[in-house]
């Protein structure tokens, strides 16, 4: 296995918009005791400090909302283990897999958990189409909760002013890297499936835009092919059956060559399944992971290592090696979305008990916690961090873009 750097900085910055930069709410604490009640408490040995320190620090809880585990299960498989670590502190939910048509029960589900006056702040992985709309709801009755809203799937645009913090994979950046990655390892071809939906957000599209420069300059043809959305009328099976009837007739055309990419995280697992089979090359998914479809492509069993990055690369490998696939796979050694679960709760519990300067975003505290979070997984992890920033070449300090190295299974 070889690991290989190709992070690259978009760093920038820029003013917090003033609908995502709220102080955080103070820890409750009591009134301010009378003169008499000082003297009898000093009487006693007693401070007020000390009494003070000495008051529950976690009366408070957080809520995590993902999807199911139809469209990818490292997120529910995250939030559930961090109900294991903190048991009732945590409070999960999920939103419909049919999200674009059913955004009412979305931000139902949202405004069932802030009902719960003890929930000071939810994280939201992945933040689908309607996550905004929900928060706007959720602050008409809760206007101190705090979002961290972990891979939107709105654009910079609308999620930003309404999440106090989002987390993304560099898209863009992705677009940049992703193109030498594939011709190391071989590629003279790049398949490019995605649809109509997801070719209207904004980093996607910058992405896209960036394979395309980049695949020229490094002699990969690049490929469009529109394939179904899954939550259309065919749904997540019709968009899978597209994939495992597509592949081969893309090698066929190309050759094996041929790298294949997808947006869309349900067609993961079919894609890398018809790449192993026919031999193609697969450079990185959509939500980088060790975890994310391999799995379920290549019938490894998961049971008992669910987080357990060691564990997966070497079942990889072994994979890898059994198809004869060597440097034609790689992936990161960080699971993105897993990771926004895990930092998000985990900087949520900071903010709430005061262990960011009194704000929401402390942005040093941030970036710690997204890194002591990574080497959980990877501990060689080697992870950038920067702001997104906009057409104009505005840095949005609240919207965090990370990048992890490749790993090539060798």
């Amino acid at each position: 296995m070889k690991r290989r750097l190709l992070s690259l900085t978009l760093a920038a910055t820029m003013a917090l918009s003033l609908a995502g930069c709220r102080g955080a709410e103070p820890a409750p604490t009591t009134a301010a005791p009378t003169e008499a009640a000082t003297t009898a408490a000093a009487a006693e040995g007693e401070t007020t400090a000390a009494a003070e320190e000495a008051a529950p620090a976690e009366d408070f809880k957080i809520g995590i909302i993902t999807g199911t585990a139809s469209q990818g299960d490292e997120e529910i498989t995250q939030a559930n283990k961090m109900k294991e670590k903190y048991g009732d502190m945590i409070v999960t939910s999920t939103y419909p897999d049919n999200f674009t048509t059913e955004t009412e029960t979305l931000i139902s589900n949202a405004v069932a958990m802030a009902s719960d006056p003890a929930v000071k702040a939810i994280v939201w992985c992945q933040a689908v189409p309607g996550t905004a709309a929900a928060i706007d709801k959720v602050r008409e009755t809760r206007p101190d909760m705090i979002f961290i809203a972990g891979t939107p799937g709105e654009d910079p645009g609308v999620i930003n002013p309404k999440a106090d913090i989002v987390l993304q994979v560099d898209e863009p950046g992705c677009g940049i890297v992703i193109p030498p990655q594939a011709k190391k390892q071989g590629a003279k071809t790049m398949i490019h499936y995605s649809f109509p939906r997801h070719m209207s957000y904004a980093l996607i599209v910058a992405r896209h835009e960036n394979l395309k420069k980049y695949c020229a300059e490094n002699g990969i043809e690049l490929v469009d092919v529109t394939a179904p959305d899954p939550t259309g009328d065919s749904g997540i099976t019709g968009a899978q059956q597209f994939i495992l009837e597509d592949v081969p007739r893309q090698i066929e055309k190309y050759g094996k060559d041929t790298v294949f990419f997808t947006t869309n995280c349900g067609m993961q697992e079919p894609l890398i399944r018809s790449v192993f089979e026919n031999g193609a090359i697969y450079s990185l998914q959509c939500c980088p992971s060790p975890f994310h479809a391999f799995p379920a492509a290549l019938n490894i069993d998961m049971a008992g290592h669910e987080a357990d990055v060691a564990y997966m690369m070497e079942q990889l490998q072994a994979k890898v090696d059994e198809a004869g696939m060597n440097g034609r796979v790689s992936t990161w050694g960080v699971p993105c979305n897993m990771l926004f679960v895990n930092a998000g709760v985990e900087y949520a519990k900071k903010v709430l008990e005061g262990k960011t300067n009194g704000v929401v975003l402390d942005d040093a505290v941030l970036r710690e916690t997204l890194q002591e979070c990574a080497k959980q997984y990877d501990p060689n992890a080697n992870m950038t961090i920067d702001y997104y920033k906009d057409d104009q070449g505005n840095a949005k300090d609240n919207h965090y873009l990370v990048m992890s190295d490749f790993v090539t299974f060798e």
